[in-house]
Order: C-alpha cells, then structure tokens, then sequence
C-alpha cells in the first residue's frame, strides 16, 4: 500500500493570490487542445483554418465550464440545488461534470458551426481530437485535489488518500490515474489515429463517444460512487450516463458508413 504524496494543491502564491494546481490543469487542458487544433487547421481540406482557432477554443472553453457545471448540479446534486438555487452559480466551491461539459460543448459547437456556415457534425468530428488531452489533465487535477479517489481495495498500488478519512492501513484504487490514461491518453491516441485518415462524416465523433464511454464504464467500477447519489441497480450515475454515448456513437458510426458512405469528414 502507498502513501498518498504530500502535495500541496496550491502551486504558488503571488502575494495573496493563489494559484491551484487544478487551475493550471484546465490551463494545460486549452493548450493542448489548441495545439491539436493547429495541427488539424494545417490539413488539407480542414474545416478550420488556422484564423479561426481561437474563436473555437473560446467557444468550447464557455461550453466545458458552463456546462460542466450545469451538469453537475443538475445530474448529481439535483435536490440540494432545489434548495439552494444560486449555489449553480457558485462556481468557485467546486463542482464538474464530463457529461454536462460534453452537452455545453455540443451546444457552442452547434452556434459556432451556424456562424462560420459549416457542418456541426463536421465541427464535431474536428473538435473530437482536441477532447482528449484535456480530458486526462483534470484527472491529475483531481488526483492532485484528493477527489474523485476509488473504491477500497487491496491491490499492491493502493493509496491511502488522508482526505478520505478512512481507518489506519484502508487503502483505494487512485482511479484517477486509471481515467487520466484511459480516458485522456489511450482516448487521444485512438481518436487522433482514428482521425489522421478522411474518415466519413460523423465517423470521428463516434468513436469518441463509443471509446470514452467504455472506458468510463470501466473505471467507474473501481471508483467511489458519488455521496448521496442513488444507484441504478448496479450502475453508478456515471455508468448511467454513459448508455447514451454509446447509443449516439454507434448511430454516428451507422450514420457515416451505412448512410452516407463517403469520406468527407473534416480533418
């Protein structure tokens, strides 16, 4: 069994201003999704240029906050946030969720692409790529944070995590570590491959959907479930969430190979 790293959450302070390690994730996690972005814009044929980067990362970076947070508060804390209304707008006390900030996304993607007058689902298939990366910093971010740790085991690699106040020699899954390589590097190595060939349109965004949503079926058993959100049966709130990725993946991936059986994804 491990011990949990005495590391301090707060990276440095400027005087009275502190800047979190989380903070500098969500940092990480735009410029490298802008990096891959450039990548993709210099492609032949790509459906954004290198001009219009910019305005596509601060539209997804609006969607990923506000609805990361929505989803938060609407698909986990539901009936405290019936109590307290403004705690939605509460920001700083915390609180995301992948699968509201996947809905913000959908929903920014779906204005930008009416405003440059292109295909939404092509804009999908050239954002899927950016995903990943970002999505593996915010779990280091909540290993950094102690949050989000997993279930308790026995396994040689278990931590003892002080922030989950278990009984001396009690040690859990850092399932954090397991998402942050399935969920942001395998993630962006299959999406990224996947993507690096004209694929037909939709075709790029399923596989996002169909892998991420595997593999956070996965972890989810290894992880702790959220305090206070009810079960399904045996599956988490997670894993419940996950039944329409896969539902809408796997139409993404009928839709581009059955129905419109040509390669004119974006790149």
């Amino acid at each position: 069994m491990l011990q949990y790293p005495d590391i301090d959450p707060v990276a440095f302070s400027l005087g009275s201003f502190k800047v979190h390690w989380y903070g500098i994730m969500y940092l990480f996690a735009f410029v490298s999704a802008w990096l891959v972005a450039m990548h993709r814009a210099k492609q032949p044929g790509a459906l954004i240029n290198k001009a219009q980067v910019e305005n596509l990362i601060t539209y997804g970076a609006f969607g990923v906050i506000l609805g990361g947070r929505f989803g938060y508060v609407v698909f986990y804390n539901f009936d405290y946030w019936l109590t307290d209304p403004l705690w939605l707008f509460r920001v700083w006390e915390g609180g995301m969720s992948f699968h509201g900030g996947l809905l913000g996304v959908i929903v920014a993607m779906m204005i930008y692409a009416k405003r440059i007058d292109r295909s939404f689902i092509g804009l999908m298939d050239f954002v899927a790529p950016m995903v990943p990366l970002g999505l593996g910093f915010g779990r280091l971010g909540n290993f950094i944070g102690q949050e989000l740790w997993g279930r308790v085991t026995d396994v040689p690699w278990a931590i003892v995590f002080p922030k989950a106040m278990d009984p001396e020699g009690v040690g859990r899954h850092p399932s954090q570590l397991y998402q942050a390589c399935l969920e942001g590097l395998l993630l962006f190595i299959i999406v990224f491959w996947f993507s690096a060939k004209p694929r037909p349109r939709g075709a790029i965004s399923g596989i996002f959907l169909i892998a991420y949503g595997s593999f956070r079926f996965a972890t989810e058993f290894v992880r702790e479930p959220d305090k206070g959100v009810a079960l399904v049966g045996w599956m988490t709130r997670g894993q419940l969430l996950c039944l329409p990725m896969f539902a809408v993946g796997l139409g993404l991936l009928i839709y581009a190979y059955v129905v419109t059986g040509k390669s004119d994804s974006a790149k």
